[in-house]
């Protein structure tokens, strides 16, 4: 489990595509992997993944079809940016809300508005998932916890403050680039229930 705070930036060392996996290395910041063990879990732009080996700056990774197929990593290239978390301990500040890493879908920035220190932005809202998306409630945009704006039939807003520029790699999104999007299962668990108890 993850909180959506991102710890920072790592960025790809290396992207090995094989018959039914990529393997890829990504250099994390300083400190980032201490005591880092083989096996962890490691949010990636939002999607776990499970790290290959211990303590080492550079941390590699599998990443299999099915998660190809659902997120963005299958278009990562040498040199990008991406989101790191490691995940929670029982001693950690919930800073964010409760993310799983486990991508629902793939969306696509609509349109976005640079202002002096923060940027607005347009998302489009992947099939099927309007129905969990509402105002005020929370979204997972690259591994980042965020907080929904206005809602449209297609598309949802989303403002991103200065901090989260600055520490995540939300600020060079560009129009028509996608991301990785997860719902919030709390959202999710109850508007299945509700439609459930409906529909006897």
């Amino acid at each position: 489990m993850f909180s959506g705070i991102v710890s920072g930036l790592g960025s790809i060392k290396s992207i090995k595509k094989k018959i039914d996996i990529v393997s890829i290395e990504i250099k994390a910041p300083k400190k980032f992997s201490k005591k880092l063990q083989k096996g962890a879990s490691v949010s990636v732009d939002g999607v776990c993944l499970t790290a290959k080996n211990s303590n080492s700056d550079n941390i590699k990774f599998d990443v299999i079809e099915e998660t190809l197929s659902r997120s963005t990593l299958s278009n990562l290239v040498k040199g990008q940016k991406v989101n790191l978390e490691r995940s929670i301990t029982s001693s950690t500040e919930i800073g964010g809300h409760l993310m799983s890493g486990h991508i629902h879908g793939v969306a696509k920035v609509i349109d976005m508005k640079i202002k002096e220190s923060s940027i607005d932005m347009k998302i489009s809202i992947p099939k099927g998932a309007g129905k969990y998306i509402l105002e005020k409630g929370y979204i997972g945009i690259n591994g980042c916890s965020l907080t929904v704006g206005k809602v449209n039939k297609s598309s949802f807003n989303i403002h991103l403050i200065p901090e989260t520029l600055e520490v995540t790699n939300l600020a060079v999104l560009e129009k028509k680039q996608f991301i990785n999007l997860e719902l919030d299962q709390n959202t999710v668990s109850i508007v299945d229930t509700v439609e459930r108890v409906l529909n006897r």
